[in-house]
């Protein structure tokens, strides 16, 4: 809209200065007054006429009226030998004379005015009819963008924390530079590669590393700009992408989000004529349908893999898929360093132990989290970023910002601290679960306050006692302010959703129930999509549902009554926790291993103020109540 209207307003100047132009021509053309011949022999004798200009059909000139004034004349000339020697006599200061006109220099003048008429027109009216693709002509061109090989930067140095997915992609890169190395030995290049992976790992950055690094033409799209409302323009524009990739060849193709026209055809919902699986037919005839020694590569990146249409996936289409996880402690660094080398860090400050804070984060976050603590420090007026600031992004990135202009009441606080306590405690004295490196009652985003638990290692695999220890510390906040308070709070509302997800998964999914076995029952409300399972019930009976029903309940109930029974044993050190968090707000892990362990706690060293990570399903945070009716 802002070039749009940036373009109205120069054609209006020049439509402005075109008018100015015509009408300046106007005003500056001579009146002449039209005089018999005679007249001007009369004045020519009295010494009247100043100018004169002799042309084929007329004459003009300037004289003197009668009254003394300076006016223009013209008259049409008879047959007069003797004219130029009558006006040396009489003294004119300058005549001359006039070529003749045609009437070929009338009609160019003309054709002139026309000619800038029609130009202007052009420009106005047919460009911006043409523009952003809004002519109708112009639907089936594909809006994907070119980027050439001067423009291409990123490289994989750029890309950090997934090294298994950037070996995937090297003999992409070598075909790329080197075909005739494949095409000797008679093997060919997969023809397209597909990149999945949570939201924020770097897929599209992985893809443009790969043009970077090859060196070739890269044009990227999204699966969103290939279905329009109108039929056939989908199909149309990507026609039009791989006639553009072949003129480019060698190059790449990149469709990024491609689950939005590659999802499984007929899934229950439309007909077999729907534009978006139109635009996947046409989609698979073209990856068919060109060869791999053109040179042309197509590269798509989704975070839905489970919803693509079989014939996308199979050998001969994207005949490489590959994974770009979540980065792990040393990707995590690598990735902080990248980021790091564009803020100004102090001499002081150890991205290792910011890595070990962070488990779980994806690359997109990492980038935040360094964004969010140079803007802590500029903000702060400092020269540099420190460890402070980087820790307290952490908090940000996880919690959100803190509210401390929330004012509560002196019950709400303590109600919070004794739910946080309870977390904490249950956290520290169960055996498998993760260390407590934070807890604060300090309102920070949706919650009023929030414990924080940091693994010491990634992990991969969760035993079941991990996974009933992470029910007890969910259920911890609640059951620590029904023993103090004998009455419990809406704040529990987020444990307790937790808790049922967690408890439903071990008796459904992990076939961790003694009662059912190991055996997995799907929720078909997880597998709905388009309308596929619509027609499917449950794949149990209702006597089985019910048993499910029983053995969560159960599983639950377990976990509270064990988290009861730690609370009323160590009710002692659970005051102790509540009481020094009301009064500090915010508790680090050696200031909480302290009171557990009661013992002084150690002087912590400067600026290493423990700060939060967080893995799947550590303790989450008091939600604050609902606002009562």
């Amino acid at each position: 809209m802002k070039g749009n209207g940036r373009n109205l307003i120069l054609w209006l100047l020049i439509f402005s200065g075109v008018l100015f132009f015509i009408q300046s021509l106007r005003t500056a053309r001579v009146v002449e007054k039209d005089i018999p011949y005679s007249q001007f022999k009369l004045a020519l004798r009295e010494k009247r006429v100043e100018t004169v200009r002799v042309g084929g059909e007329l004459i003009r000139g300037s004289f003197r009226t009668e009254e003394g004034k300076t006016a223009n004349f013209r008259t049409n000339p008879l047959n007069d030998p003797k004219l130029v020697e009558e006006l040396e006599l009489s003294g004119v200061k300058h005549f001359s004379g006039e070529p003749e006109r045609g009437w070929l220099n009338s009609v160019l003048v003309n054709l002139l005015w026309i000619g800038v008429f029609f130009l202007l027109w052009w420009f106005v009216v047919i460009r911006q009819m043409q523009g952003g693709g809004k002519q109708a002509m112009a639907f089936g061109r594909s809006k994907a963008k070119l980027q050439g090989v001067k423009k291409q930067k990123i490289t994989f140095a750029d890309v950090a924390g997934c090294d298994e997915a950037k070996e995937e992609l090297q003999e992409i890169i070598e075909f790329l530079k080197d075909p005739a190395k494949f095409q000797k030995l008679g093997g060919k290049i997969p023809k397209g590669v597909l990149l999945f992976g949570a939201p924020g790992t770097g897929k599209t950055l992985l893809a443009k590393a790969v043009a970077g690094e090859a060196g070739v033409p890269f044009f990227s799209s999204s699966g969103s700009e290939f279905v329009e409302m109108f039929v056939g323009v989908g199909a149309s524009r990507v026609r039009d992408l791989f006639d553009q990739g072949r003129k480019n060849a060698p190059c790449l193709l990149f469709v990024d989000e491609i689950d939005a026209v590659g999802r499984q055809r007929f899934a229950g919902i439309g007909g077999g004529h729907d534009e978006r699986e139109q635009t996947l037919n046409q989609l698979l005839v073209e990856m068919d349908g060109f060869d791999t020694k053109e040179g042309v590569i197509l590269i798509a990146a989704t975070n839905r893999p489970d919803v693509l249409d079989p014939a996308l996936l199979r050998p001969g289409r994207f005949d490489r898929q590959v994974s770009v996880p979540m980065p792990d402690l040393r990707g995590r660094e690598q990735v902080l360093a990248v980021h790091a080398k564009v803020v100004k860090l102090s001499p002081g400050v150890d991205l290792t132990v910011i890595a070990r804070r962070t488990p779980g984060f994806t690359g997109a976050d990492l980038a935040n989290l360094v964004n969010e603590g140079a803007l802590l420090a500029a903000r702060r007026n400092k020269k540099s970023v420190d460890m402070k600031e980087l820790e307290e992004a952490i908090d940000r990135v996880i919690a959100g910002p803190e509210r401390k202009s929330r004012m509560m009441s002196e019950k709400e606080k303590l109600v919070i601290a004794y739910h946080e306590s309870g977390h904490t405690l249950v956290a520290k004295k169960l055996p498998t679960a993760d260390p407590v490196h934070k807890v604060s009652i300090i309102p920070r985003g949706p919650a009023l306050g929030y414990t924080l638990q940091l693994p010491t290692e990634d992990r991969y695999l969760t035993t079941k006692s991990e996974i009933l220890n992470r029910l007890c510390v969910l259920l911890g906040g609640r059951m620590a302010e029904q023993l103090i308070f004998n009455e419990v709070t809406t704040g529990a509302q987020d444990d307790l959703s937790k808790a049922t997800q967690i408890a439903h998964k071990v008796v459904c999914e992990y076939g961790m129930s003694e009662r059912l076995g190991p055996i997995t029952y799907r929720k078909k409300s997880e597998e709905l999509f388009l309308g596929r399972e619509l027609g499917e019930g449950q794949n149990y009976s209702d006597q089985t549902a019910q048993m499910i029903d029983e053995e969560v309940k159960r599983l639950i109930a377990d976990a509270q009554a064990r988290v009861k029974t730690l609370l009323t044993d160590h009710r002692a050190i659970l005051e102790t926790l509540a009481k020094t968090l009301v009064e500090k707000e915010v508790l680090n892990g050696e200031e909480i291993n302290a009171i557990v362990d009661d013992r002084p706690p150690s002087a912590p060293a400067e600026g290493s103020r423990a700060a939060p990570g967080e893995e799947g399903g550590a303790a989450p945070g008091f939600t604050p109540a609902p606002t009562p009716a």
